[in-house]
């Protein structure tokens, strides 16, 4: 998070470096004064929590979804996959870090995973791109979807990306047809497809990973057609307008959620994932296993009617 959100992560984490630093000192039998300290400092902490979240605005939804603590693809694979084996390479122009994908295996049942990766520290997210993919990442992504229908493996997606590079290479090496055809394959591909969007959804970029048959989003994630600066650097001319422009997107998980435009909102823990992995991984891993074990028992056939007819009708209001 920035801002008004590293301010809040500052003074609570600094109230409860205190009461563990408290707790050290008295060796875990803290006298009864001691105890009146920590009681007091623990419902100061509680108090401040309660009164960020409760107030939360989509800007600080937005603060929360970039945290750069916040568990990423390959975090997740970690702690609710088995046996992941990664495959690179296009077969075209190279290798995108920004998008991974392989095989892995997810209770029991083999399936095609791929998604984004921003990666940590500087040094990683440059490699990465800072999880914007160039076309090669999206091409390499086809080429994983093409196995998962030859195989016969369901399909799982993970997005987290502020958007597809925009630069002039990507361009060059034909960005917008790399995204269309991405889409125009999920949307035919005759097996079972899960999107989750863990923390950023950002444009196009993010919608060529998310034609599925369930989008979930994690409760503090978001996903638009613009970020709130690019909203507001477009519209008012004025990037600092990204409040008021998050506010006009209307693109948290609750927010999507209401639009119908996904089907379910996973929980984080308290205060965001960035503060548990391993619980928000038990949240995705039970979600993701719910929705797979449905859409298996679904013909084929019929998954791919009824994920054409879901994204036609998006967009499409009765007056």
């Amino acid at each position: 998070m920035v801002e008004n959100g590293a301010k809040f992560e500052r003074s609570i984490g600094e109230l409860y470096r205190k009461i563990r630093a408290i707790k050290n000192a008295s060796g875990g039998q803290p006298n009864l004064e001691i105890s009146k300290s920590l009681e007091k400092l623990q419902a100061q902490a509680e108090r401040l929590e309660l009164d960020y979240f409760d107030k939360m605005d989509r800007w600080k939804k937005v603060e929360i979804s970039r945290h750069e603590k916040r568990p990423q693809m390959l975090d997740y694979i970690s702690l609710a996959f088995d046996d992941f084996i990664e495959l690179k390479g296009d077969r075209l122009f190279g290798d995108d870090p920004a998008v991974v994908g392989g095989f892995g295996t997810f209770h029991n049942v083999r399936v095609v995973v791929i998604g984004n990766q921003k990666g940590r520290g500087l040094k990683e997210r440059m490699k990465r791109n800072f999880g914007m993919p160039h076309p090669e990442g999206y091409r390499k992504a086809q080429r994983l979807m093409e196995l998962a229908q030859r195989f016969c493996l369901p399909l799982i997606t993970m997005v987290d990306t502020p958007g597809a590079y925009p630069g002039v290479e990507a361009e060059e090496r034909g960005q917008s047809e790399a995204i269309a055809r991405t889409m125009a394959i999920l949307s035919m591909l005759k097996t079972p497809i899960i999107t989750v969007v863990l923390g950023e959804g950002g444009s196009g970029g993010a919608l060529a990973l998310a034609v599925g048959d369930r989008i979930l989003m994690m409760e503090h994630a978001n996903y638009s057609v613009v970020s709130p600066e690019g909203c507001a650097s477009i519209l008012w001319k004025d990037h600092t307008m990204k409040r008021k422009a998050a506010e006009a997107l209307k693109s948290t998980a609750q927010d999507n959620f209401a639009f119908g435009l996904i089907d379910e909102i996973i929980p984080e823990p308290h205060g965001g994932a960035h503060r548990d992995h391993a619980a928000a991984a038990q949240s995705l891993n039970g979600a993701v296993q719910r929705h797979l074990s449905q859409l298996m028992k679904v013909p084929v056939d019929r998954l791919v009617d009824a994920r054409y007819e879901r994204f036609r009708k998006i967009g499409v209001f009765n007056s």
